[in-house]
């Protein structure tokens, strides 16, 4: 974009990369419009690369892009290796990827193996000729009777995991849309296409996948159809091919388990499977905490999360293409926070809520300021979403998960910068609602605004990138003597940043209350410490000799701040 000073540095070689990384999820069709078609493309994508490298961001997180009848926002895939002719072709994909590689940025894509579409030769060819070379790559049955102990997953959609084919005669299984038929994991010729459409991509130059749905792709009897075994198996033998065949790619899960369930699918050090998982149970209770102006839910998860093995990552997010999932929290809690967050039906999709960032905090600039500060120094790798960094708003008259999927505001002209198309082209209409009107959220508005939400975003994710603390080091939760406060200490040994070459420890305290408070802290282990904030380099009182330190907090505020010597220069 104009008046973006960048600097050209193409890929480091670093095979741990991930660990460091913010990522931010962008959709293809919702980002730029280059050819005012009213879709976003990959040309579109392209011309806005210097702002994605200029806010910080160091790998693309892009969902499903490919062939599709697009029933399901295209993760019900009708041909793996094509791309959706509106988002362009496999050459300009190729260049993307080339362009992003260039400033620093690498690509993941989505890879949805669990499922296709039902609109995808192989199902046609399986439900037309069941005894010929594609007739097993699907779970076909008589009746609908087996799987039982198998949960629905669209409860308000979907009925039953069974869907009786007119053509073939026979049921088949389906974990997700009736129109979404499950691949036949226990085929082995299934297995083997799997692997030949990871290679396919990773020849292109792609930088890894986000496993779709990874935690359902083996059925057995008696089975809830959940982690079995054999995913874990099949998953460790992809890990070994792609590191074989490709060092440096990763494989990141989106395993919606409880946290003893997630951390299997990083496997063990004999046989590793994802480099990262999604940790989809820490989420709802960052928004909880909010609300209830407690810590406590946030520690208890935390202390919940088993040790992860060495070489993986937690990948951390607030917001997504998805629906705020409450299936990791309790009925009483997911009842509080319908309410909170909410309140009407409109708001909510199946067992979550389809809102994004800015609108479920109210517009709360000091709230959506607190929780991006908690995913950007918890363990893990932080996602963002694109517009979030903006407070975009969303639509919920729109059907399903289209709410947060609308088109990225850049501008307060027509369409919002997006594209030329006629406005009743867009694939869906631009954000018009009083409080989130795109004429006053765009990027171009806050880019000339210096204390806007868009460059405080940038300004907290390049702190964070001065200090590979954040992304290396362990954590310990502290002892407050205050419910509405969480404190806790990220150490790492080895830190090369402003404040030394020596370990590094950086304290990090937020406040929930919805007013001032005062807090004391136990540090322990670091009696007579000096405190430096992050951001602006300020001494704080150095901790105490019983070990304690006494920090007052604004209204939901917080602190970043470094133990130890003083930062140079």
């Amino acid at each position: 974009m104009q008046g973006l000073n960048l600097a050209q540095p193409g890929l480091k070689h670093d095979p741990d990369w991930y660990k460091t990384a913010v990522f931010y999820e962008v959709l293809v069709r919702a980002f730029a419009d280059s050819n005012g078609s009213g879709s976003g493309d990959f040309t579109g994508l392209i011309g806005k690369l210097d702002y994605l490298q200029w806010l910080g961001v160091d790998c693309l997180w892009l969902p499903p892009f490919y062939a599709s009848p697009l029933r399901d926002g295209g993760y019900d895939i009708s041909d793996y290796t094509a791309v959706l002719p509106e988002f362009g072709t496999l050459p300009e994909f190729t260049e993307l990827v080339t362009q992003a590689h260039a400033r620093g940025i690498r690509i993941i894509t989505d890879f949805v193996m669990n499922h296709t579409s039902d609109q995808h030769p192989w199902f046609q060819a399986s439900r037309s000729d069941p005894d010929g070379p594609y007739g097993d790559f699907y779970v076909w049955s008589d009746d609908d009777t087996k799987y039982a102990e198998a949960r629905i997953i669209f409860v308000d959609t979907e009925v039953s995991n069974w869907t009786f084919d007119p053509v073939r005669r026979q049921f088949f299984w389906h974990r997700f849309f009736s129109h979404q038929p499950d691949l036949n994991f226990e085929n082995p010729a299934v297995q083997e296409a799997m692997f030949d459409v990871v290679r396919f991509w990773m020849d292109l130059g792609i930088d890894g996948f986000r496993l779709d749905a990874v935690p359902y792709l083996f059925e057995e009897e008696g089975h809830n159809g959940e982690n079995h075994p054999k995913t874990h198996e099949f998953l460790a033998q992809l890990r070994a091919m792609v590191d074989a065949e490709y060092p440096g790619r990763i494989l990141l899960a989106e395993a919606n388990q409880m946290p003893h369930e997630v951390v299997d699918y990083f496997g063990t050090g004999q046989a590793p499977e994802c480099q990262m998982c999604f940790h989809f149970p820490v989420m709802p209770r960052l928004y909880y905490a909010l609300r209830a102006e407690k810590a406590a839910p946030i520690i208890d998860v935390l202390n919940d999360t088993p040790p992860i093995p060495a070489g993986a990552q937690w990948g951390t997010f607030l917001r997504n293409h998805d629906e705020l999932t409450l299936e990791m929290v309790s009925p009483e809690e997911r009842t509080a926070m319908y309410g909170w967050y909410a309140p009407d039906p409109r708001m909510r999709a199946n067992i979550g809520i389809r809102r994004r960032l800015s609108p479920l905090l109210d517009n709360s600039r000091a709230e959506v300021e607190l929780i991006n500060a908690m995913l950007l120094s918890l363990p893990g790798s932080p996602c963002l979403y694109y517009g979030d960094e903006i407070g975009m708003g969303d639509n919920i008259w729109l059907n399903d998960r289209d709410a947060v999927r609308t088109p990225m505001q850049w501008t307060p002209d027509r369409n919002a910068g997006f594209s030329g198309a006629d406005p009743g082209k867009l694939y869906l209409p631009i954000v018009q609602s009083l409080a989130f009107n795109y004429a006053s959220i765009n990027v171009e508005a806050q880019l000339a605004q210096s204390r806007s939400l868009l460059n405080w975003v940038r300004n907290v994710i390049h702190v964070r990138k001065g200090h590979p603390t954040f992304g290396l080091g362990r954590m310990r939760v502290l002892q407050t003597n205050h419910e509405s406060v969480l404190a806790f200490v990220r150490e790492y040994e080895g830190a090369s940043t402003q404040f030394g070459d020596s370990a590094e420890n950086i304290l990090c305290v937020f406040s929930f209350a919805h007013s001032a408070v005062s807090a004391q802290i136990t540090l322990d282990g670091y009696e007579g410490s000096t405190a430096w904030d992050l951001f602006g380099g300020a001494e704080f009182p150095a901790v105490g000799a019983d070990g304690t330190m006494t920090l007052s907090l604004g209204t939901q505020g917080f602190y970043w701040l470094h133990l130890g010597d003083a930062p140079r220069g």
